[in-house]
């Protein structure tokens, strides 16, 4: 199969391009991690594929409208005196 119609067939399945789809995963699954262990936003970045922190914050912040920092359990605005 080509890789245009690959695409055509990827895009037609998913609504989304290979790239997109896969950002999706990895922001999601991001989102779990931060939910439910305890490591760094740079540590659970770097184990969903990033080699940057900030391409990840700045796509997780598109996402979700806010920033992975904020958006977990244990360091949430909810949490603030």
């Amino acid at each position: 199969m080509s890789p245009s119609s690959f695409h055509r067939r990827f895009r037609a399945a998913t609504s989304a391009t290979p790239l997109q789809f896969r950002k999706t995963l990895r922001l999601q699954t991001a989102r779990t991690l931060l939910w439910t262990r305890s490591e760094s936003v740079a540590e659970i970045a770097h184990r969903v594929g990033y080699e940057s922190t900030s391409p990840c914050n700045r796509e997780y912040r598109k996402m979700s409208g806010t920033s992975p920092g904020r958006d977990t359990p244990r360091r949430g605005s909810y949490e603030q005196v």
